[in-house]
């Protein structure tokens, strides 16, 4: 299924556009699309592609009224392909707010690791700290509110819930979202020494593995 009118364009500065898409499926989708058109040459020279929730910033455009037009001529997928590597994260479920989850979910608390490690996520955007990535992929049924109160310290390697996205912190920061869960070693996510510091970059795809010590 492709939607070709589901997106709006407009300029950003001189050699930029700014892409608006209706949901966060829909601005995954149109990234995806657009990596795979820069890959087959298909795509105009764009230096810098930046997802973001709903919109897509396209920067170092060396004509944004020509790739304008082309974009608005685009049919475009409903949903991201399903291809490429997946990285697996090992996750403890033991969060504090598991308990909290669940009964959101209608489920008891040892049925919420095996709902949540049956399906595949994809990196959406990054942003709030170095290698934290938002994860899309749960079921709009399974979408949880942020905490009423936020706490002041989430650990390193705490899995979260928050509306339509999963996440990992990749270092102690503040934080309202629901804990349900801890990756025993969250180094991965961020290191300097890589070329790539980031392990979760825009459009990769997510498994979560549940470890020993899961209730």
């Amino acid at each position: 299924m492709t939607e070709s009118r589901s997106v709006g364009v407009r300029p950003a500065g001189r050699h930029a556009l700014l892409v608006e898409l209706p949901d966060a499926e829909r601005t995954g989708a149109f990234h995806a699309e657009l990596l795979r058109r820069r890959a087959a040459g298909t795509l105009p020279p764009v230096e810098e592609i930046v997802p973001g929730a709903r919109t897509v910033l396209l920067d170092g455009v060396t004509d944004p009224e020509e790739l304008a037009r082309r974009i608005a001529d685009w049919d475009l997928p409903a949903h991201a392909a399903d291809d490429g590597t997946v990285v697996e994260i090992p996750v403890r479920y033991d969060g504090p707010d598991l308990a909290r989850v669940a009964a959101l979910w209608g489920v008891g608390a040892d049925e919420v690791a095996t709902r949540h490690t049956s399906y595949t996520y994809r990196v959406a955007f990054c942003g709030f700290a170095p290698g934290f990535g938002y994860l899309t992929g749960l079921p709009t049924e399974l979408h949880v509110p942020r905490r009423d109160t936020p706490r002041t310290r989430v650990p390193a390697g705490a899995l979260a819930l928050a509306g339509p996205y999963s996440a990992v912190y990749p270092r102690a920061t503040p934080g309202g979202w629901q804990l349900i869960g801890t990756m025993p070693d969250p180094t991965p996510l961020w290191d300097l020494t890589r070329e790539e510091p980031a392990l979760l970059t825009p459009g990769t795809r997510v498994r979560f593995v549940a470890e020993d010590g899961t209730p």
